[in-house]
This record gives structure tokens, C-alpha cells and sequence, in this order.
């Protein structure tokens, strides 16, 4: 009873809060106000679907950022600006379900093969991701993925140094280091086939979730 209230809740809110464009139909919702119901509904301890793992939410916890709708504005702006300034990159950028920002980084623009080491020609859009994240307003979860290739021995500690090595570019760059967390999870979470070589070319890569700040 009280999953179907708060599900209602989050419909009528997204519905009050968005509108429609005249030439495509297209509903445009509004993400702080979804945000904020998706907020509400975490705190009673209420599953999101397809929102970011429970794991990544308590890492965002730990560095202060906030879980849920609020600072729904400042994540608004910045990912529009985001869009706009990543833009041809290879970097996707995309807005979860608990209104935090998702940028996928693929592996084959980022990293060599079986390397940590950051590609040069990877450090202006990197450059324009600092932009936006060393205001103080926001916290950082930097999440490192691989392939299925290899086993977990190898796999894992990659993608923690892949992902550290990304944190610590942006910590130069101006990020503060008490609003990032870098984590590893090797092969796990795939978010392609990877029985075959573009599918395992996807999973290859270091995601960031961008968090508004308490």
C-alpha cells in the first residue's frame, strides 16, 4: 500500500511537471521535481528500478552528496552544459532515475589495452568535465569497468586503477579529493553482449555520477 502510494506520488508529480512539444509530442518531464518524489521514496526504503546501484548511493553518502532530489537545479544546469560542451567526445551523458548525471567514458578513448595510463588526447575533455565538478556544489562516484576477458584477479584491480587514475586527473584539475570516491568492479555490471567484441568494447569503460552536494 504505502509502494503504491509513493509510486503514485512520483506519476502525479512527473505528469504536473512536464510538457509537451507541439512539433513532436515528445514529453519533456521535469527532472528536479522527479527527483525529489524518487528522494521521498528512498527514504522509505522504496526499491527505483533502474536508479543507480544501492552500493554507488552510499559511496556518494560517504563524500556528502545528496541521494534524491535535492540541488535538482544545479544538476539540471550542469547537465545541460555538460551536453553541450561534451558534444562529439565519444562521453555520453545521461540523467538516473535518483537524479544524479551519468557520464559513460568508453574504454577504447580513455585507456590503452590492459593500461591505466590515461590518453593524452583524452585530457581536453576531461579538462571540460573539471569545469563543471570543482565549484564545490557537486560530489563525484567514479566507477571502473572491464570486459568479460580474464578473471576477477586481474580484471578488478584494472578497473580500480583506471578509475583512480581518472579521479586523480580531475583532483588536479580542481575537483575537490573530499568530493570524489573511485571504485573498481571488474567485469561485473556489463551494460553490453560481451560474447562479442563491440559488446566487450562497451563495457570498457569508467562511468561518472554526478551528485549534487548537502
Amino acid at each position: 500500500m504505502r509502494a503504491l502510494a509513493i509510486s503514485t506520488l512520483i506519476g502525479a508529480v512527473a505528469l504536473t511537471g512536464c510538457t509537451t512539444d507541439p512539433t513532436t509530442g515528445q514529453r519533456d518531464y521535469n527532472k528536479t521535481a522527479i527527483g525529489a518524489a524518487l528522494g521521498a521514496a528512498a527514504g522509505y526504503g522504496l526499491s527505483k528500478g533502474n536508479a543507480n546501484k544501492s552500493s554507488q548511493n552510499n559511496r556518494a553518502a560517504l563524500i556528502g552528496a545528496v541521494v534524491g532530489g535535492a540541488g535538482g537545479y544545479v544538476l539540471d544546469q550542469r547537465e545541460k552544459r555538460l551536453k553541450e560542451q561534451l558534444a562529439g567526445s565519444g562521453v555520453s551523458v545521461d540523467r538516473h532515475e535518483d537524479g544524479s548525471i551519468g557520464l559513460v567514458m568508453p574504454g577504447n578513448i580513455t585507456f590503452a589495452t590492459n593500461d591505466a595510463t590515461i590518453n593524452a588526447n583524452f585530457y581536453s575533455t576531461l579538462n571540460k568535465v573539471a569545469q563543471q565538478l570543482n565549484d564545490g556544489k557537486v560530489a563525484v562516484v567514479v566507477s571502473g569497468y572491464t570486459d568479460s576477458t580474464g578473471n576477477d584477479s586481474i580484471n578488478i584491480p584494472l578497473s580500480q586503477r583506471r578509475a583512480q587514475a581518472v579521479a586523480n586527473y580531475l583532483i588536479q584539475q580542481g575537483v575537490p579529493s573530499n568530493r570524489i570516491n573511485a571504485q573498481g568492479y571488474g567485469s561485473s555490471n556489463p551494460i553490453a553482449d560481451n560474447t562479442t567484441a563491440a559488446g566487450k568494447q562497451q563495457n570498457r569503460r569508467v562511468e561518472l555520477q554526478i551528485y549534487a552536494v548537502q
